[in-house]
């Protein structure tokens, strides 16, 4: 099977993102297949699959931002920060009410730095930290800047106030590059308890919302019957983020050069984005093209000369 585009799946808990790209490979028996970012082994949720020449935005889809529905339980610290690790402290005089639980997730919105946990996929010298941690080893680790856009109780307990073992589900909105398993430990040492990741959910990537996603069983069941490719989304929908220009017939030429990866001068082209989205394009900023048939033509970028401003193609998907 030949086909690109975007294949929005529900990973499963228990696969890893890499597991779920070896399914999607052998279901359709294509080798050209990503995805733009991992997912826990015990976490599930939306995972974006690309597939073909689609797999040519993952660099353009990496840095969208997230949402994640995650239970957090109080008063128990495991060494992989989630439910499957080891119990390492057990803090038995948990209680915490909920005004206070409220004003700790105040102090983790916005702007913070966070460190990435050792149980993480960064690379430290050649090696996943995951690796080291494994073999009891620590690595030294820069703290990041991310972004929590939204953080509120997305579900409570009946009880009042939160004691050891209880689960509060909360609802994150945050930046790409977010540790949900190291917001809850972050959060339970401000709690002065300790906490761990129950069970996490990723409900959205960009746009793409997990109501709008397939699991395997539907993946595998569509090959089978022949309707799979109804289920692929355009590789313009992976790219919905960006600035788009739609090419009319009249930018024949201009689509013609783009399509071999020439540069055309932006004024040329630039009046066909919205008057909204062209005052916020800058110097350097990726713009979608889309060609007058419908179809993805390229990404470009915009680059400012002393007396001109240019659009080159980054990507082109003739």
């Amino acid at each position: 099977m030949t086909v690109s585009g975007i294949l929005p799946v529900v990973k499963p808990v228990g696969m890893t993102s890499h597991d779920v790209v070896t399914f999607i490979r052998r279901a359709i028996r294509m080798r050209r297949v990503g995805h733009t970012g991992t997912l826990d082994p015990d976490a599930t949720g939306v995972l974006v699959i690309l597939l073909g020449r689609a797999t040519r935005v993952m660099q353009f889809m990496v840095t969208l931002g997230k949402t994640y529905v995650a239970e957090i339980v109080l008063g128990i610290t495991t060494d992989t920060l989630d439910a499957s690790g080891q119990v390492i402290a057990r803090t038995e005089d948990t209680r915490i009410p909920r005004e206070r639980f409220l004003e700790a997730l105040l102090d983790f919105r916005g702007e913070i730095w966070q460190t990435p946990p050792m149980v993480s996929a960064v690379h430290y010298k050649g090696r996943r930290l995951y690796e080291l941690a494994r073999e009891g080893l620590e690595a030294q680790r820069e703290p990041r800047l991310v972004h929590i856009y939204t953080l509120e109780v997305h579900t409570w307990p009946e009880n009042e106030f939160l004691t050891v073992g209880d689960r509060v589900s909360v609802l994150v909105e945050c930046s790409s590059g977010t540790y949900i398993r190291q917001l809850a430990a972050d959060l339970g040492e401000r709690l002065g308890c300790g906490a761990h990741i129950g069970s996490l959910s990723r409900t959205k990537v960009g746009d793409l919302d997990i109501t709008a996603c397939y699991t395997l069983g539907e993946v595998e069941s569509s090959v089978a019957d022949g309707s799979f490719s109804e289920k692929v989304l355009p590789i313009s929908r992976g790219l919905s983020h960006l600035p788009t220009i739609a090419l009319t017939e009249d930018d024949g030429d201009a689509e013609k050069r783009m399509s071999v990866g020439g540069f055309v001068r932006a004024r040329d082209v630039l009046q066909r984005v919205g008057q909204q989205e062209t005052g916020r394009i800058e110097d350097g900023d990726f713009i979608s093209v889309i060609r007058a048939s419908g179809d993805i033509l390229c990404v470009a970028r915009l680059e400012t000369t002393e007396d001109e401003v240019y659009l080159h193609p980054s990507v082109v998907f003739a």
